[in-house]
């Protein structure tokens, strides 16, 4: 076989490969969302989203309280994850090219790999038993800890693209680093960021395992940040494990509809990515 046909058998078997790879990913996680609306869209009704769940053994009843409840907790997580997350990658972007950002930048890709139910232990240590009670603040401040490193990773990315003549530009018209960093790298980096925003909100919307320690869950409407508070991931698995069949039909229902939510924001971090990839091919033109 000459030179020429090799690399074309080899290019093809590369690209079946590639091909197969698609077809591994995509089918299984297609089978999973067409069962999930087959068993779940028949018992999504308005009564879902108005009513509080009915007492254990009475059929009917509805989850806005967790759907509220999840809503409550996404707000607190982003409030301490887009914070904290923003500025440890701002640091790492522009002066983390030394050995504590090196530090900084591995503990980061390590809490991203930490299974969810440790971030739960350590809120709960930290938060619950000090307060000697399950709280939406400690489920929250949880699902932060997640977002954090996400965020952190994607600013630190995008920070990194601003071209350097935008920095010098303004530098040399006289306007300190801190406030070039806030007025024109971080608005310039804006869309993307907002995209790992919204990843790192689809991350955290569907963990369960953390709220299990730190708001523990709630059949009541609640949303004082001082008291257990309902969610759909712990509704959905309270349910789940029950002995009931109404249960299990509401506990499908909600899982669409927690599915419906991460739809969503992936939908709106693509378009922020899409959004931000038209600026900056706008600003090279």
């Amino acid at each position: 076989m000459n030179p020429y046909n090799r690399r074309r058998l080899v290019s093809r078997i590369m690209l079946g490969l590639c091909a197969a790879s698609v077809v591994v990913v995509v089918v299984p996680l297609l089978l999973i969302i067409g069962y999930l609306i087959y068993q779940g869209i028949s018992s999504v009704n308005l009564a879902l989203f108005t009513q509080m769940p009915k007492p254990v053994g009475e059929s009917g009843g509805g989850m806005a309280n967790a759907i509220a409840g999840s809503l409550l907790l996404l707000g607190l997580a982003s409030g301490f994850g887009m914070v904290v997350g923003v500025m440890t990658g701002i640091y790492l972007a522009e002066f983390g090219d030394n050995k504590f950002g090196f530090i900084v930048r591995f503990l980061s890709e390590t809490l991203n790999s930490t299974p969810s139910i440790i971030i739960g232990i350590f809120a709960y240590t930290i938060i619950v038993a000090p307060m000697r009670h399950f709280s939406a603040l400690a489920g929250g401040f949880a699902l932060g800890v997640i977002m954090v490193p996400i965020i952190a990773r994607t600013t630190e990315d995008m920070i990194r693209l601003v071209p350097t003549s935008l920095r010098e530009a303004s530098l040399a018209l006289g306007v300190n680093k801190w406030r070039t960093i806030f007025r024109v790298v971080l608005r310039t980096a804006s869309p993307g960021i907002l995209t790992g925003i919204m990843l790192a909100l689809a991350r955290a919307a569907g963990e369960t395992a953390p709220l299990l320690f730190t708001a523990l869950g709630s059949r009541f409407w609640s949303l004082s940040v001082s008291e257990p508070i309902s969610s759909l991931p712990v509704q959905i698995y309270t349910y789940a494990i029950s002995p009931y069949e109404d249960w299990h039909r509401q506990a499908w229902a909600g899982a669409l509809i927690l599915i419906g939510i991460v739809v969503l924001i992936g939908l709106a971090a693509r378009f922020l990515a899409a959004r931000s990839s038209l600026v900056r091919g706008a600003r090279r033109r």
